[in-house]
């Protein structure tokens, strides 16, 4: 059983670190909503109560307004954090679970991060928006949303990008400085680049980048199908701490 003090922080760094445009409770489940960008943390039902499991049907169903007012399919997150009676509910319903995500988390003194090119955070949020979207593949209709949200981050952040002048950039990273602790997002290689180290690089670029600045504990989440990554992370010497996963209904 994962340790719910961590949970509730992590989550919390979480949300400041990937903000939604729209923030709102139905008791302690946590609505977030994003019109400029589809990305499932920021558009998704977040219950932050184990004990929080009143009135579920009703809920849900507010909820699925919620949603359908930001043409958003309604998604449930569950965290450890999320009550076991709205998971038998979803079960009950059909509901799919997918995209399960590990969250993982690392001393940086005791991580293997020394070594290698020493890279400094882009400062044009609108450079690492476009190596963001080449890395990862995704279309241009994006540039916009990510560009709002990347300018919504309060917390001090660093945006990284492996690059050279032959094939432009190769690897992104975003860290978030968050009092004592790092949170590792976005971190991505170009496909025809992978298994060339520029991941290693961009991540100990990025937590060097923490450690000057303060940082004493990094964190970052990886979907669990993602075996290379996964494997990256454990070697550089990060553990997981929990897990959470998507829940959606059928036809959605």
């Amino acid at each position: 059983m994962p340790n719910l003090a961590i949970v509730r922080r992590l989550e919390a760094v979480g949300f400041r670190a990937w903000p939604a445009a729209s923030i709102q409770y139905d008791g302690s489940w946590q609505l977030r909503l994003t019109a400029g960008h589809p990305s499932k943390r920021l558009n998704s039902v977040n219950p932050l109560d184990p004990s929080d499991h009143g009135d579920i049907e009703a809920r849900v169903e507010r909820a699925a307004r919620r949603f359908d007012a930001y043409d958003r399919p309604l998604v449930f997150r569950q965290s450890p954090l999320a009550p076991a009676p709205l998971e038998s509910y979803l079960d009950a319903h059909g509901w799919h679970r997918f995209d399960e995500t590990i969250v993982m988390i690392g001393i940086i003194d005791q991580l293997d991060i020394d070594g290698g090119m020493d890279h400094l955070p882009v400062r044009d949020i609108g450079r690492y928006v476009d190596a963001s979207i080449t890395v990862h593949g995704r279309d241009q209709s994006l540039k916009a949303g990510l560009t709002e949200v990347l300018s919504s981050i309060r917390p001090p952040n660093g945006l990284f990008v492996i690059e050279d002048e032959a094939n432009g950039p190769l690897a992104t990273a975003l860290c978030v400085h968050d009092n004592d602790l790092a949170g590792l997002f976005e971190l991505a290689t170009r496909m025809d680049s992978r298994r060339s180290g520029h991941g290693n690089e961009v991540v100990r670029a990025a937590l060097r980048w923490a450690r000057h600045r303060g940082a004493d504990t990094a964190w970052l989440q990886v979907e669990s199908v993602n075996e290379a990554a996964v494997s990256l992370y454990r070697g550089l010497g990060f553990g997981e701490v929990y897990r959470y996963a998507y829940r959606q209904k059928p036809g959605s």
